[in-house]
């Protein structure tokens, strides 16, 4: 299997990281207002499993060190299995839940809250379970990034269509949301060994893990996703029947490599890990609100009605996203 044998390779992985999960959402923008979330994210739970097959073949089976992939899934125990596919389960409600905060209660509402708490929650119970880095320096980095992400809902609740509903209950959905977030990638890091090159008996290494979890992700699909399907918070109701009556090739494919974006980075960051060390490697990955932000500002050009008063807003949510990563790369140098 393939591992990554830097520190600094393991930052660059982290960074692949966080383009792919500031980025996946923009596959949604493409698909046309017939075609409800729910509908794309069947789409986006396959094309999760077929990367972590891609990677599993390929980065997972290739290389003298550690244990190819089919080994590895075959030698595990049920604990570990049991970790990682409730680790794609609770993501898989965190993920579902942010959508629907963020529907109910608007973007400057649910997204601190939930991706705020995310990355403190992950990076707290990472770094307690395998302590790797200056926690000082890591902790102000975090609390930096958290400032950014609080700047960057002010930036967005200047919008003119920014969506006002249900405060409250986009706050408590959020708040769920976020806790849940915040604790989804301790399951996956719990079931993986921390030596990748002699693995221990039981555990699995990232390639499994990642297996597992879409698996995880995939199969409560049916529970979550179809509960969103029939009583959706926004939008209208759809069924299993609209997915192949209003699914066409180009919009499977463009969900698949919606899962394929996000299941990538998720790869590259738990590979990054053993170097990275657990909470840096989650917490580098969440600076992926800087990169969706970057793609709402100078791609979707979501500001371009928004006062001017919100560039200043903007300037400063860059500048404590960049300081903020910075430590948090810093600290395991230290």
């Amino acid at each position: 299997m393939y591992i990554v044998d830097s520190y600094s390779l393991a930052v660059v992985f982290c960074i692949i990281t966080m383009l792919g999960w500031g980025s996946w959402a923009n596959t949604l923008k493409l698909t046309p207002s017939k075609w409800e979330f729910p509908l794309y994210y069947w789409d986006y739970s396959i094309g999760l499993i077929l990367t972590t097959l891609l990677f599993g073949f390929t980065f997972g089976s290739t290389g003298n060190e550690g244990r190819s992939f089919v080994t590895d899934l075959t030698q595990a125990n049920i604990s570990a299995l049991s970790s990682a596919f409730i680790g794609g389960v609770v993501f898989n409600i965190a993920n579902l839940l942010v959508v629907a905060a963020t529907a109910i209660a608007g973007l400057s509402v649910a997204f601190p809250i939930a991706i705020g708490l995310a990355l403190v929650i992950g990076v707290l119970v990472n770094y307690m379970a395998v302590p790797l880095g200056n926690p000082v320096i890591l902790f102000i980095g975090i609390i930096l990034v958290v400032a950014a992400i609080i700047v960057d809902a002010f930036a967005y609740r200047k919008l003119p269509q920014e969506k006002s509903g249900d405060q409250k209950k986009g706050i408590i959905l959020s708040i769920i949301a976020g806790v849940l977030m915040g604790f989804f990638y301790r399951f996956v890091a719990a079931s993986m060994t921390t030596d990748f090159t002699n693995p221990d008996i039981g555990l699995v290494t990232p390639y499994s893990a990642m297996f597992v979890f879409s698996i995880g992700l995939f199969i409560s699909n049916f529970v979550f996703n179809t509960w969103f399907m029939y009583k959706p918070v926004t939008g209208g109701k759809v069924s299993y029947a609209d997915y192949f009556k209003l699914g066409s090739p180009k919009l499977h494919l463009i969900g698949i490599l919606g899962g394929l974006i996000w299941g990538a980075a998720m790869e590259f960051n738990l590979i990054a890990s053993e170097q990275a060390g657990y909470a840096i490697s989650y917490g580098l990955g969440q600076g992926a609100t800087m990169i969706s932000a970057g793609w709402g500002v100078f791609v979707w050009k979501e500001f371009a009605k928004a006062p001017k008063s919100t560039n200043k807003l903007l300037a400063a949510m860059f500048v404590l996203f960049i300081v903020g990563l910075s430590l948090i790369v810093i600290a395991r140098v230290n």
